[in-house]
């Protein structure tokens, strides 16, 4: 993977333009792909953990969300190429296309067994409930004089 200098001093930066940062997972170099990588808001409310991810074009077969060894939320789906007629001429393929994969690890208050998911008009929505925190028990002692 390409570095460029930061100008915060010595410290390295990703290049974003670097082709194997594009490059789908498990694909040949000359394969395209622009859509190497979904992007995801993560939010935290009282109830739960949120995830909202701009799959765009994606049908919800084509997504999968699985939570593996135990508090790791992962994102994963494929995009696949057009199906090509042998009279078309191409002008232009600017629509991202080949496989994503996010993770996420999970805190300790997220209820794991009870993740639930939804996709409507091209965003995938995520909910991870979480543990109700216990309030701590308060006492009053009264004051003698």
């Amino acid at each position: 993977m390409s570095l460029i200098p930061s100008i915060f001093g010595n410290r390295s930066v990703l290049d974003p333009f670097s082709s194997d940062v594009w490059a789908p997972l498990g694909s040949s170099s000359n394969e395209v792909s622009t859509f190497a990588s979904a992007q995801v808001d993560w939010k935290e409310t009282p109830e739960a953990h949120v995830f909202k991810a701009d799959l765009p074009g994606l049908k919800k077969e084509e997504v999968k969300v699985e939570v593996e060894d135990g508090r790791v939320l992962q994102i994963s789906g494929e995009r696949s190429v057009e199906k090509e007629d042998k009279n078309d001429k191409w002008r232009r393929v600017e629509r991202g296309r080949g496989k994503f994969l996010r993770r996420f690890r999970l805190p300790e208050n997220a209820k794991i067994d009870q993740v639930k998911a939804s996709m409507e008009n091209g965003v995938l929505t995520v909910t991870v409930p979480k543990v109700e925190e216990k309030k701590p028990e308060v006492k009053s002692i009264q004051i003698t004089g």
